[in-house]
């Protein structure tokens, strides 16, 4: 089975108290459900179309662990207090 990934980047943060209170129940999840953060942080380059902004990379052990754990309800409460603090584009992906 291929690995899964969650792909997060966020084009504009708007409340970084709610986006902080987001990551440390996120954290809870993906380290509680076998993930493993790749990227964390903000972008150092970016080229063509690319944005400067911040990345993170989770990866973990399927695709069906990375579409469980976003679909927990532990996930969703995090989502949940994340609302609308952030502009971003999320998505899970399959590693080759």
């Amino acid at each position: 089975m291929q690995k899964g990934y969650w792909v997060s980047c966020y084009r504009e943060i708007y409340d970084p108290n709610k986006l902080s209170t987001y990551a440390e129940l996120a954290k809870v999840v993906v380290e509680s459900q076998g993930g493993r953060f790749l990227v964390r942080g903000p972008s150092i380059y970016a080229s063509g179309s690319g944005l400067l902004e911040r990345t993170v990379i989770v990866e973990w052990p399927t695709l069906d662990a990375a579409q469980r754990a976003y679909d927990s309800d532990a996930y969703q409460a995090a989502l949940d207090a994340l609302s609308d603090g952030v502009d971003r584009d999320f998505r899970i992906v399959e590693g080759v």
